[in-house]
């Protein structure tokens, strides 16, 4: 049986006056999954608790995707002047289900800002605009205007990471769509990559559990780089295996 994948949606706005708004996802998230031999499975946009833990318990691996700004009140914050679009609704949804399955030990992959969802899921905290906040830092947000899929930094591995045994290197070139970033590490996490400004690129679980966030976007470089194809490869037998009972 294929491994089943679950990807929280974003909320998106009516696009009509009958409308009452849509849960989404990216293609390019479905594409890579599908391509590593996963079933992606889109959750949707729910208060109901009851509704999210039937969901959950259906998934083999949770991929957490990209989106607007985290509420800074989940990490005891104020909200910084340069913050950008918030969405509380998916806050909860995303929160909830990565809490679930860092407890479960449940396969867990987040992106952009699926990193900074697991960062404060496991109580940490983020740079809330790194412009503004990180003195000397690079440029970031190589967005909108610029293609997805544009190399624009560096990034360092751990030697020891298991992101770095997973992509064969411990250097490389990423895409970079994000002005936000971990900040302070969440409790049971560990840094396995940085930009040369030493913003946290890379973060995954400090024991043997399936945990991996990064803050490019490696859906859009698949067709580029197979050490991205090997990332969600990975992943989805992460799943596979936790079905399974085993360990990867």
């Amino acid at each position: 049986m294929v491994p089943i994948v679950g990807i929280p949606c974003a909320f998106q706005a009516p696009q009509d006056k009958q409308g009452r708004g849509a849960s989404v996802v990216s293609q390019s998230y479905l594409r890579a999954l599908e391509m590593a031999g996963g079933a992606p499975m889109p959750i949707p946009i729910t208060s109901q608790e009851d509704t999210l833990r039937a969901l959950y318990g259906r998934i083999d691996g949770l991929l957490l995707a990209g989106g607007v700004d985290i509420d800074p009140s989940h990490y005891g914050e104020s909200p910084h002047p340069a913050l950008g679009e918030v969405d509380e609704r998916r806050d909860w949804v995303e929160l909830a289900l990565t809490r679930w399955a860092l407890a479960d030990g449940l396969p867990v992959l987040g992106i952009c800002r699926g990193i900074q969802t697991l960062n404060v899921a496991a109580g940490g905290s983020l740079w809330q605009d790194i412009a503004a906040q990180v003195p000397d830092a690079l440029r970031h947000p190589y967005y909108p205007n610029y293609p997805y899929n544009r190399l624009s930094h560096s990034a360092r591995l751990e030697p020891d990471s298991r992101l770095a045994k997973i992509l064969g290197d411990l250097e490389l070139e990423v895409n970079s769509l994000h002005h936000q970033a971990a900040r302070d590490v969440g409790k049971g996490l560990r840094v396995t990559a940085r930009s040369p400004d030493g913003i946290i690129e890379g973060l995954e679980s400090q024991d043997e559990a399936w945990v991996i966030g990064v803050q490019w976007h490696p859906e859009w470089l698949i067709d580029d780089d197979l050490r991205m194809r090997r990332l969600f490869e990975a992943f989805v037998a992460a799943g596979e295996a936790h079905r399974g009972g085993k360990k990867t």
